[in-house]
């Protein structure tokens, strides 16, 4: 049964192809996009109804922390990826424009003078000196395509599609400079709290070097155990070095994501993060309606079928209003204007392609082999979606289901680090045994920054993965 409701509930999307196909009208019959819809989300076992979804949540809503937010709104202002798909709108837009003015008549004024002498060729000496005229010609010439098999129009649609599309491409840059912004701002916190569990530790392990040093002295362990200690706790510290490099590094990248030179990030605490959001994402025909990049597949499409049509319409007779012009027309000057001398001319004219029929055949050919590859990638991106987003709501759950074992582990590792260290005290356990809980406690430790970085670059990848951000 939630198979069934699946398959009906991604009916609407996962057939777009199929309906794009009909509504191009094109000469060339269509398949349907042909995917398996039943198997776009693999989550049957834990299937929702609620509508309600993330993806329409404002990203100023969705993330809670302040700085962050702050840089969010820099990046969005100020990324140089985001500046160059604005530039890409602006070029689509004239390139619409011109679209729909070719269906319009073109208009020009035009002014010509033209001087003619003739030689006298019966004796030769009369060069250039024999029937002359003057002419001037002032007034305004048009020229027109009628738009018959509707190519001027199917031009204009290809162009706007491309305009829409240009759009999409925008909101997919800025969903990807959210969510890259997002990540390496969490990673740079995650970054900080192990830095501080690190620099916590080393203090602990010089503690440690310290009890071995005594208890060596006091004639309880051996010298190797001192140079045990002492190596672990120069590991540790070593590692320090390592992390302060790797968070001036990711400050650095998120300033390059923010268009700004490197510098310093503000922000707060990993720990200060408030849980993610219930990670909503409605039901399977809502999940990809908002992502970018399947509408800008959706129009690629659109544009693709369009430009068949217009290669089709190619092959069909042509009528032109070649020329036709309005103005005077007069051998002196002084006498132009003079309602006498006005002149018009028209001229009109239809061609059928003949000669030029395998070419126009040979592009129909092109036109249509791209339009199913437009139909492919349309396809490719509408089941690659459904697997980014079903990958990440299972790696969620799975994530989550962690915290509870991490804990557990790390309070068993800091019990068993404080009962080692007494034990090595009474003589009843070896130093090794104190470096490994000390050293299986840090990594465990770590490991839980690192848990919760994931479930944080989880929520941010969902928020992504349904098209969120761009609202």
């Amino acid at each position: 049964m939630r198979h069934h409701h699946i398959r009906k509930s991604l009916l609407a999307l996962t057939l777009t192809g199929a309906a794009l196909l009909t509504s191009c009208k094109s000469h060339q019959p269509m398949a349907e996009a042909g995917t398996d819809v039943s198997r776009l989300y693999r989550q049957a076992d834990t299937l929702v109804t609620d509508t309600t979804t993330i993806a329409d949540t404002p990203w100023q809503t969705y993330f809670a922390d302040a700085n962050l937010k702050a840089l969010l709104t820099e990046g969005i202002e100020k990324n140089l990826n985001l500046q160059i798909a604005q530039t890409r709108i602006q070029q689509a837009e004239a390139s619409l424009s011109m679209a729909r003015g070719a269906n319009l008549p073109t208009l020009a004024l035009a002014a010509q003078g033209s001087h003619t002498r003739l030689s006298n060729g019966a004796d030769g000496t009369k060069v250039l000196g024999y029937n002359y005229s003057t002419n001037f010609q002032l007034g305004f010439v048009a020229s027109w395509e009628m738009n018959l098999w509707g190519k001027l129009s199917s031009q204009t649609k290809a162009r706007y599609a491309s305009f829409l599309s240009s759009y999409e491409y925008r909101n997919l840059i800025q969903t990807n400079v959210i969510a890259g912004i997002a990540k390496a701002y969490y990673a740079l916190m995650a970054l900080d709290e192990q830095l501080r569990i690190t620099t916590e530790t080393v203090e602990l392990l010089r503690q440690s070097a310290e009890t071995m040093q005594a208890l060596k002295d006091a004639g309880q362990t051996t010298g190797a155990a001192v140079e045990q200690s002492k190596a672990l706790l120069y590991n540790t510290q070593l590692s320090i070095a390592t992390l302060q490099s790797q968070i001036r590094q990711q400050e650095n990248a998120i300033c390059v994501l923010l268009g700004r030179a490197p510098g310093a990030i503000e922000r707060s605490s990993i720990i200060a993060q408030t849980d993610a959001p219930q990670l909503n994402h409605g039901v399977p025909a809502q999940m990809m309606a908002l992502r970018p990049d399947v509408k800008q597949a959706e129009l690629s499409f659109r544009a693709a079928c369009e430009l068949t049509n217009v290669a089709q319409a190619s092959l069909y007779p042509t009528f032109t209003l070649s020329t036709a012009s309005l103005g005077f027309a007069s051998g002196e000057l002084a006498d132009f204007f003079k309602p006498a001398n006005i002149a018009a001319n028209i001229a009109a004219g239809i061609s059928q392609p003949l000669l030029y029929k395998r070419q126009l055949k040979g592009n129909l050919m092109i036109a249509k082999a791209q339009q199913q590859e437009a139909l492919l990638t349309f396809q490719s991106t509408v089941l690659t979606a459904g697997q980014e987003i079903s990958d990440i709501l299972y790696g969620y759950q799975a994530s989550l289901s962690k915290n509870e074992l991490r804990n557990r582990q790390i309070a068993s590792l800091t019990t068993a680090v404080d009962f080692t260290q007494e034990l090595l005290r009474a003589g009843e356990a070896t130093y090794t045994e104190v470096l490994n809980a000390q050293q299986s406690l840090l990594q465990a430790q770590l490991s839980r920054v690192n848990d919760r970085l994931e479930q944080l670059n989880f929520s941010v990848s969902l928020y992504k993965a349904l098209g969120g951000g761009v609202r």
